[in-house]
């Protein structure tokens, strides 16, 4: 059959409040038009993050009625390890909070002022827990990567030259070297088996770990099997294996492709720096059988592990997203292309050449898709990344507007009435106006901001 649907129906729902569009015009307002300020149920179609908003299973609700919380030696971690070490084979693995627990203190314990960590694109939380230890993370994507307009399969891959280049010339600064799959700062745009491979081959040779950022480890498996050569026959779960057999670390956000609401780990192979991210573990977090969670919740991150290489999810997953890419494309509206697996990514830059990039675009567009209809998304561009550590501001590479889809969670309809919304945005965008900053944190901004429309372009 042609159509794609569901692979799963739904047994339980929660209703969504409607509103006026003087309503939500009002409502950003009072969020200083910052989107990450408006309370959930003044949003109709939440957009905002695909980060533990997924809608979790009957097995994974089931597996969460035999979390035992034992504080110490819980068989529920033991669960959890073993379904993480089925995919991804590392020596330790240390349960957090979430991603950016781990990312702390991974950083924490390999940076400081003078070092370099680089990746293809640091996302904003990796980046921030790097900068707040006085290094400098890099970014190394290829070319590509920063061309919306670009049909390359792996957009998310680390430019080898440019990696080779900074670890010939500063390999002493550089304690590790990290990728990101997919990459999310880029468009959701997968990196290739054979550039990771070639990633951990470098890094080897100057003698660097390789740390994979991992939130969307099943995801970017998936682009593989379909896009590399060599790959299609392969199962998902050989080619997620794949993807770890030559790294040394990951940090994992389970908040992404694990189905859970919350919970991450950081994995090393490393006995010496493992036993210090146990340490750091137990004074910021909890004992390293829990690591800041709940049994219960180590018991769905099992489950959903299980869950997130089933093909013909991923299959669906990755259509509903390029159906409303597809859309918007023929509705004229500038995207990243190809579509990218969590997200559809517009270009806000290129859709609204009136706007600067100092006057934030992409954050022109997220407001406006509220006031149209109510959809809450997220601004990927010089907000999230145009403030360097100095308080210097510059235009970032890219000023996107990412349209992140909760795992599970909303239908067919709901993507049309996305669309629509664009539709009717379409017809008014040179209307739209830039944005200032009337106030914001000294590091990453995005979050608590706050915005005022500007008079005029």
């Amino acid at each position: 059959m042609k159509t794609v649907i569901e692979p799963f129906r739904i047994k339980s729902v929660e209703p969504i409040r409607m509103s006026t569009r003087a309503q939500r015009r009002a409502l950003m307002e009072q969020a200083y038009y910052n989107l990450f300020g408006l309370q959930s149920e003044d949003v109709l179609i939440d957009l905002l993050t695909d980060s533990g908003t997924s809608a979790m299973s009957a097995r994974q609700w089931a597996a969460v009625m035999q979390g035992d919380e034992s504080y110490a030696g819980s068989p529920s971690f033991a669960r959890f390890e073993a379904a993480v070490r089925n995919l991804m084979p590392f020596k330790h693995i240390i349960p957090t909070h979430q991603g950016r627990a781990a990312e702390a203190i991974l950083f924490h314990l390999v940076g400081g002022a003078g070092k370099v960590i680089p990746s293809n694109t640091h996302f904003d939380t990796t980046r921030g827990n790097i900068e707040a230890t006085g290094a400098q993370a890099l970014d190394l994507l290829i070319a590509e990567g920063n061309d919306p307009a670009n049909e390359h399969p792996f957009k998310g891959n680390m430019d080898l030259a440019r990696l080779e280049a900074l670890l010939a010339a500063k390999a002493d600064q550089v304690p590790c070297v990290m990728i990101t799959v997919t990459n999310n700062a880029g468009g959701g745009q997968p990196v290739s088996l054979q550039n990771i491979r070639a990633v951990a081959a470098l890094a080897h040779r100057y003698r660097k770990p390789l740390i994979i950022d991992g939130c969307r480890f099943a995801e970017n498996a998936w682009f593989i099997k379909i896009r590399e050569a060599g790959q299609g026959t392969r199962s998902v779960v050989d080619i997620v294996r794949d993807m770890f057999a030559d790294a040394d670390g990951m940090t994992m956000s389970a908040k992404k492709d694990a189905f859970a609401n919350i919970g991450g780990w950081l994995a090393l192979n490393d006995d010496v720096l493992a036993e210090q991210a146990r340490t750091r573990l137990i004074q910021t977090e909890g004992f390293p059988t829990y690591g800041g969670l709940a049994g219960r919740d180590l018991e769905a991150i099992a489950q959903g592990l299980t869950e997130i290489v089933d093909e013909q999810y991923l299959a669906y997953r990755i259509r509903t997203n390029a159906y409303i890419g597809e859309r918007l494309i023929a509705l004229g509206i500038p995207i990243v292309r190809p579509v990218g697996g969590h997200a559809v990514f517009v270009d806000a830059r290129g859709w609204l050449p009136h706007i600067k990039p100092l006057a934030y675009p992409g954050q022109s567009l997220v407001c406006a898709l509220y006031e149209f209809g109510g959809v809450r998304s997220c601004e990927i561009g010089t907000v999230m990344f145009g403030l360097s550590p100095d308080g210097s501001e510059r235009p970032a590479p890219m000023d996107l507007v990412r349209l992140a889809m909760p795992r599970r969670v909303y239908t067919q309809s709901h993507a049309d009435y996305v669309v629509e919304t664009f539709a009717e945005i379409a017809a008014q965008r040179e209307q739209l106006t830039g944005y200032r900053i009337v106030q914001q944190p000294r590091a990453m901004r995005h979050f608590t901001a706050h915005f005022a429309p500007l008079v005029g372009h």
